[in-house]
């Protein structure tokens, strides 16, 4: 089974409902339900989508969408060696390095994000839901 790394980004668009992004999130999110790939996130994802929930629903309610969409996703710890190489990159938005070494650290080879253009220098495959989706149909 493919394993593949989702950016916050893209799980902000299935938790937050935002259009046009919201149907590509859907899509792939049930893909991981029903077995057909292996979805993985970093635990820092949890925290800023708390955040950003938290903004736009209630606490409760936040809480409670990242509850039932943990079921979905395998969660990857953010630790010391990860922290090291995302201070030590060129990555200028510091949270897209822990992101990809999250994920390049834990043997995934690829990494599903929005923000194309932060991740240049990748030496893994990166690319939108949108595309992953086209590419598996």
């Amino acid at each position: 089974m493919e394993k593949v790394f989702v950016d916050t980004d893209i799980i902000l668009d299935l938790l937050g409902n935002r259009e046009p992004f919201y149907r590509y999130a859907a899509n792939l999110f049930s893909f991981a339900d029903q077995g057909k790939i292996k979805l993985f996130v970093s635990s820092l994802s949890f925290s800023n989508l708390n955040y950003l929930l938290s903004k736009q629903y209630s606490s409760d309610q936040a809480r409670k969408k990242l509850l039932k969409f943990k079921t979905l996703v395998n969660l990857l710890a953010v630790n010391d060696k990860i922290v090291e190489l995302a201070l030590a990159s060129d990555f200028k938005d510091f949270e897209d390095g822990l992101q990809y070494y999250t994920a390049t650290e834990n043997g995934i080879k690829k990494l599903l994000t929005r923000n194309l253009k932060n991740f240049k220098a990748a030496e893994i495959i990166v690319m939108t839901a949108e595309q992953l989706l086209k590419e598996t149909k």
